[in-house]
């Protein structure tokens, strides 16, 4: 059975955020996934990058072993799935230190020769479920980061990714209850399909 590590990053249960979370598991484990869920904020990852794990990021034993399982859970997986809201066109400051304290060298990519080599060989998927306060359009304009993070650096950095799946439902903060069960929906049928 193929393993998608789901990481998720809303310290807020009751938010839409969660009940899209929960959606994405459920489509998931439907679709014949095994789903590792880990929810950063419920399992108290420390997002800050130390000084010392600074002093150390080259030095692989030392950054894997400063990242815990992490590490572990992200190389056991043959897809990987963020759910997350955007705030001020970013990544929740938890999911930011999640990139810079498991995404390490000789972990998602390796120095070979002063260049970049891609890591994570097992890794064919990534997808992501996220919300935005702001427009499509008001997103696009700044650039949208969080979705050309996923779509355009995870697939050109960790070879062989074969697919990238964005999932966004944008101006959340005009949504209606129907327009959040269709993007719950669209979520539903877009994760099951993963």
């Amino acid at each position: 059975m193929p393993r998608v590590h789901v990481l998720y990053a809303n310290p807020v249960p009751e938010s839409f955020g969660a009940a899209a979370h929960t959606a994405t598991l459920e489509a998931l484990e439907a679709g014949g996934w095994q789903v590792d869920d880990c929810d950063l904020y419920a399992e108290g990852f420390d997002p800050v990058l130390t000084t010392e794990e600074r002093r150390g990021y080259h030095d692989v034993p030392a950054n894997r072993a400063s990242a815990g399982n992490y590490v572990d859970r992200l190389e056991a997986a043959d897809a990987l799935v963020f759910c997350f809201p955007v705030w001020n066109f970013g990544y929740p400051a938890i999911l930011k230190g999640w990139f810079d304290r498991v995404m390490l060298p000789g972990v998602s990519f390796h120095l070979k020769d002063g260049a970049l080599a891609p890591g994570l060989d097992r890794l064919r998927k990534v997808g992501a479920v996220t919300t935005y306060g702001a427009t499509r359009m008001n997103a696009f304009l700044v650039g949208d980061p969080p979705r050309r993070l996923l779509t355009r650096v995870m697939r050109g950095g960790l070879r062989p990714v074969r697919q990238v799946r964005y999932v966004a439902q944008y101006d959340m903060n005009n949504i209606d209850p129907a327009g959040c069960e269709a993007f719950l929906s669209r979520v539903r049928r877009e994760m099951g399909a993963f």
